[in-house]
């Protein structure tokens, strides 16, 4: 923390969008480190996470929300509720748009909504390297006929172009007053957390098309060895038998694959040899239970 904390500011900005908009690889690029999960499957971010970034006297309180979208069963529903509360509660909101998507049917329903959130906003037009300037131009100018923004920004996330100008912008309309957070921490998510979303990134990364989306991971165990190592077990729930046996794979080589991915980012983040213990488990149903969402943070009857 500073010592003076006069001229410190300090704020929470929502950053809300389609699934795959490119969320969680902008919020971990502001933050510098691995804090939301990135995945080809749409809809892998189901909780809000919160990263938190320095920009001089500035701490920047980035919220990731889940993909807004059409929700059709329980957990969809309480998806969409999180992202729109997240954007609630922020002091500004950041519409990200995947700038080669254009608007589509996601885009206009968010467009639809957003004037019911009294926030201040931007737009956050990413993947601006995949257009021509002509495009990209034309997109800024129909969506800010739409909605009064604040400011527009056009950045490629996964490139970083773009990202200092957004950071430098919104450390100066951080509210002054004194930091939430430690200046070394960059979640607000327990270490046991962030371990379970990057086993669960990577189960999707092995079995994109094979593993459908119920499925979730929990951390069981944390116990640091007299070596300054961990031991980490973590259970992976499916909701099937068969889906069991994919993610076991022939011989159990998925499962060590996925244990070997996950295991490396782990250890970056805990800063310290992690030996990590994968089991597999068929809970039916379980995005139907009650306390699965109060893990995730969302509301059950959404």
């Amino acid at each position: 923390m500073p010592e003076t904390e006069t001229n410190t500011r300090c704020g929470f900005v929502a950053l809300i969008g389609a699934p795959n908009a490119g969320k969680s690889t902008l919020l971990n690029m502001l933050v510098g480190s691995k804090v939301s999960i990135v995945s080809r499957k749409v809809q892998t971010t189901r909780s809000l996470v919160r990263g938190i970034a320095l920009h001089g006297p500035s701490q920047i309180i980035f919220v990731d929300t889940p993909g807004i979208f059409a929700p059709k069963r329980r957990l969809d529903r309480a998806m969409v509720a999180g992202a729109w509360s997240g954007a609630a509660d922020a002091d500004l909101v950041g519409l990200l748009v995947d700038a080669k998507r254009g608007v589509d049917e996601e885009v206009e329903a968010i467009l639809k909504k957003l004037p019911d959130v009294r926030q201040p906003k931007i737009l956050v037009l990413n993947k601006i390297d995949l257009i021509p300037r002509e495009t990209l131009l034309a997109l800024a100018a129909d969506l800010n006929k739409r909605l009064p923004f604040e400011a527009t920004f056009m950045i490629s996330a996964m490139k970083g172009d773009g990202v200092q100008a957004l950071t430098s912008w919104l450390a100066e309309k951080m509210t002054p007053g004194p930091w939430l957070y430690p200046e070394d921490q960059i979640s607000d998510a327990p270490l046991r957390v962030l371990a379970a979303e990057i086993t669960r990134e990577k189960l999707f990364d092995r079995l994109h098309e094979e593993l459908p989306y119920q499925s979730m991971v929990e951390t069981d165990s944390w116990q640091q060895r007299p070596d300054g190592s961990a031991r980490v077990e973590q259970t992976i729930f499916v909701e099937r038998e068969s889906q069991r046996k994919i993610v076991l794979g022939k011989g159990g080589q998925t499962i060590k694959a996925i244990g070997a991915a996950a295991r490396r980012e782990i250890s970056e983040i805990a800063e310290a040899p992690v030996h990590l213990f994968l089991f597999v488990k068929v809970r039916e149903n379980w995005s139907d239970d009650p306390e699965r969402y109060r893990n995730m943070g969302l509301e059950f009857e959404s």
